[in-house]
Parts: C-alpha cells; sequence; structure tokens
C-alpha cells in the first residue's frame, strides 16, 4: 500500500508543474493592466510604468515565469498586488471557509443521493423510480446561482428564516464553544449560514450521485452471486446492503470524489450569490482587479487540493479491490 501512495504522490509533480505553466499564461492573456488598475484611469503614463517595473511586468514573458516558477518550488506564492500581503496568507484565511462549504455540500449530497440511487435500482420502472430521476435531471438542468436566488426569495425575503449573506462563527469553532459553554446560539447561528449555500452547492452533486449509483446497483443487481444470495434466503436488505451495494462502490467513489473536486470549483459562483468569504470570492475579487500572484496561488491551491482528492480516491480503490493495487 505504502508503494502504491508514493507512486500515486509522484504523479503529482507533472500535473502541479502542467498546471501552473497553463495558469501563468492564462492570466497573462487576460485584457487590463494591473498596474493602471491600481494606478486609476488618471494615471500618468510615466506612473503607470514605474509602478509595472516596480511589480516585474516589463520583464519578458519568460523571465516572469522562470521567477514564479522558482519562488514556487519554494512554497512563496508571491504578494498581492493590491492587497500589499503575502498570498498564501490571503488563502490560509479564505480557504477554511470554501472547504467548510463543500464538505457541507457534499455530506447533503450523499444524504440525499445515496437512498434516492438505491431505491431508484431497486424499485425500477416504478414511481419511485420516475421521481428519483427526475430530481436528477431537475439539478443537473438547474443552474447553481439560479437555485441560490431561488432560496434566497423564499427562505430569506418570503419567510425570513435564514440568513441571505454572509458566515456566522466557523464550524467547528462553534462546536468548540457549544460544547464549552452548553450555549447553542453559535452553533446555530453558523448552521444558518450555511444551510442555504451548502443545499444549493451540493443538490447538482446529489443529482449526479444518484444517477450513479443506480446505474451501479443495476448493473450488480444483475450478476448471478446476487441471485445466489436471495436463493439461499438472504434478507433483501443485506443483499441490497452488503452484496450489491459495496461491489456498486467503485463508480460510486469515483464520482464522489470528482464531484467533491468540483463542488471546490462551483464554490467561486455559491459564494459570489450568497456572499461567502472563501476562495471563490478571492478569486473574483483578484481577477476584477487583475491581481496575477493571487489567482495563481488560489488556483493552484484548487489544483493541490483536487489531487490530494484523487490520491484518496485511489486508496480508496485499493481498499474496496486489493486487486487494483496490484496492478
Amino acid at each position: 500500500m505504502a508503494t502504491y501512495i508514493i507512486k500515486r504522490l509522484l504523479h503529482f509533480i507533472p500535473v502541479l508543474l502542467g498546471i501552473s505553466i497553463l495558469v501563468f499564461f492564462l492570466l497573462h492573456l487576460i485584457p487590463g493592466d494591473p498596474a493602471m488598475t491600481l494606478l486609476g484611469q488618471d494615471a500618468t503614463k510615466e506612473d503607470v510604468e514605474h509602478l509595472r517595473n516596480v511589480l516585474g511586468l516589463n520583464q519578458p514573458i519568460y523571465v516572469q515565469l522562470w521567477l514564479f516558477l522558482k519562488n514556487l518550488v519554494r512554497g512563496d506564492l508571491g504578494i498581492s498586488i493590491f492587497q500589499d500581503v503575502p498570498v498564501i496568507t490571503l488563502i490560509l484565511k479564505h480557504l477554511p471557509a470554501t472547504i467548510e462549504l463543500a464538505l457541507l455540500a457534499m455530506i447533503i449530497a450523499l444524504v440525499i443521493s445515496i437512498p434516492l440511487g438505491i431505491i431508484s435500482a431497486v424499485k425500477q420502472f416504478s414511481w419511485l423510480d420516475y421521481v428519483s430521476m427526475f430530481f436528477a435531471q431537475l439539478g443537473v438542468s438547474m443552474p447553481v446561482f439560479w437555485m441560490g436566488l431561488l432560496l434566497i426569495i423564499a427562505f430569506s425575503v418570503n419567510l425570513n428564516i435564514l440568513p441571505s449573506f454572509g458566515r456566522g462563527e466557523p464550524l467547528f469553532e462553534a462546536i468548540g464553544h457549544t460544547l464549552q459553554t452548553g450555549n447553542l446560539y453559535y452553533l446555530m447561528d453558523s448552521i444558518r449560514h450555511l444551510l442555504m449555500p451548502a443545499f444549493t452547492l451540493g443538490i447538482m452533486s446529489a443529482a449526479l450521485i444518484t444517477r450513479m449509483v443506480r446505474s451501479a446497483m443495476l448493473e450488480v443487481l444483475k450478476e448471478d452471486y446476487i441471485r445466489t444470495a436471495e436463493a439461499k434466503g438472504v434478507k433483501g436488505m443485506v443483499v441490497i446492503v452488503k452484496h450489491a451495494f459495496r461491489n456498486a462502490l467503485i463508480p460510486v467513489v469515483t464520482i464522489v470524489g470528482l464531484q467533491f473536486g468540483n463542488l471546490l470549483g462551483g464554490a467561486i459562483v455559491t459564494e459570489t450569490v450568497f456572499a461567502w468569504p472563501g476562495i471563490g470570492r478571492l478569486v473574483i475579487t483578484a481577477i476584477s482587479q487583475r491581481d496575477f500572484p493571487v489567482v495563481q496561488g488560489c488556483v493552484l491551491m484548487i489544483a493541490l487540493v483536487f489531487a490530494l482528492i484523487n490520491l484518496i480516491v485511489d486508496v480508496l480503490y485499493a481498499v474496496i479491490n486489493p486487486k487494483i493495487q496490484q496492478g
């Protein structure tokens, strides 16, 4: 298992290098001048040129790329052009909010999708199957921002029971505060702020995972060992959970891993709609300001998290089916 994990870790190096170079060039293709954006339209040409020299933007593109990669190897993501603080500081400040949102969104997606997918497969062509597939189609078709706006109108504007924007106390801090004091106020406030953005973010993943669970279960339920277990008198629930669902896990784990990575990217839209102070809002603000170091740092961090998720998925493959690591 250790050798298997080390091989997967070694794959990170070319992947991250390729992403770093790609992000660098794509950002420099964006129209606009960071120096002009920082100084404003009334700045003189001399002031703009001086600032470009200070920021190193007048250097040849290959020199800028070399300096970027050299600093990246040392763990230096640069300094924010607009906020004048290390990029890594900004990322560490905003990343926990995004991870908290993505984790709760994934929990919501799994709680909804796994039971629906199993029921839909076991009761194929029944009204339960049709309802589940209608939900899956609706979840895939509805844009994230539209779902967010509908929830804000329903639960914030009309019912006035959930806040429409912002973040309460960080969830884990709120849980610790509640355990220490016994006061549920901070925990409930944190959950109230989390519910709508997490549901908005998780509903699309729930729809995709539901379809994958259904498809994988239908394939497994046709296998001979399932009919053999049923013929031996094994209870239906044991057959479904222990035999069928366990053997359908590999494609399900794949889609769950991919969807969790997508949640980090999809959080950009959700965080903008709900004014959630995570990486997504940080990226949007940095793009509008042409703050190249911040955008590069955020994209690389998301890519790193995505790569780690893929590693975890690979390890889970080996746990579910030991033959995989042998191959």
